[in-house]
């Protein structure tokens, strides 16, 4: 039972252990992190311990090892170290508009560029990610780019492999971190642009297919989401 003062409150006893634990920290790296205590982004320190055994308040016995942990800067919370592979919010808002503006070039360059309808509904949903600046003529000249580069680096070979690379390399990083509805709207704007000029053509199908298997959604959903959106609601 904590001791009273003369208000009759509890004070914390300040009288030393006897013996206990203590750990001292030391910092081995620093950065920005998204702490999920504090709910955004804050600076961290990455830091290691050695623990000792203490007698009267002084270290006498080493106790091994602890951490590596991650120290939360503002709320001072520690965390494994897997909590920095979720990216900043900052980070993942870059990862989001750079996946928007690689799967509305694989649509376009599908065969969408000679389209003012498409070209239109890409142009908006890659303004909306985050590229103020987009216009129809960058969007038709990277995509055109695109097509070509696929072409000749596929050298024969199979060139929607070849694109779906591409689209893997910008979703894989931003995908685990998308919940299921994200990953389903990202296909669906994509269907969008595609669908923005009429029906599919089957070179757009393939490149939807192919950015539904980089969000890792299922097929059986990829199948349904892209029927859903050319269904009128």
């Amino acid at each position: 039972m904590l001791p009273r003062s003369r208000s009759g409150r509890a004070t914390e006893d300040r009288r030393p252990r006897v013996c206990g634990v203590r750990t001292h920290w030391t910092t081995v790296g620093d950065g920005e992190f998204h702490c999920p205590d504090c709910g955004g982004d804050r600076n961290y320190q990455r830091r290691t311990g050695r623990r000792r055994l203490t007698l009267l308040g002084l270290p006498v016995l080493p106790r091994g090892e602890a951490g590596p942990v991650v120290e939360c800067a503002s709320c001072e919370g520690h965390f494994p170290t897997d909590v920095l592979a979720r990216p900043t919010t900052t980070r993942f808002s870059a990862l989001l508009r750079d996946a928007v503006h690689t799967v509305a070039l694989a649509v376009l360059a599908a065969g969408g560029t000679g389209s003012r309808t498409a070209l239109a509904a890409a142009v908006e949903a890659v303004r909306d990610a985050g590229y103020e600046d987009c216009t129809a003529e960058r969007l038709t000249a990277v995509a055109e780019a695109l097509a070509a580069d696929t072409g000749q680096r596929s050298g024969g070979g199979d060139p929607e492999a070849l694109l779906a690379v591409e689209l893997h390399e910008a979703l894989d990083p931003l995908a685990p971190h998308l919940a299921g509805l994200g990953r389903a709207s990202l296909l669906l704007r994509a269907a969008g642009i595609a669908l923005a000029d009429g029906p599919y053509t089957p070179a757009e199908r393939d490149v939807l297919t192919a950015v539904g298997a980089a969000l890792t959604l299922p097929r059986e959903e990829v199948t349904d989401l892209l029927t859903a959106a050319r269904t009128p609601s």
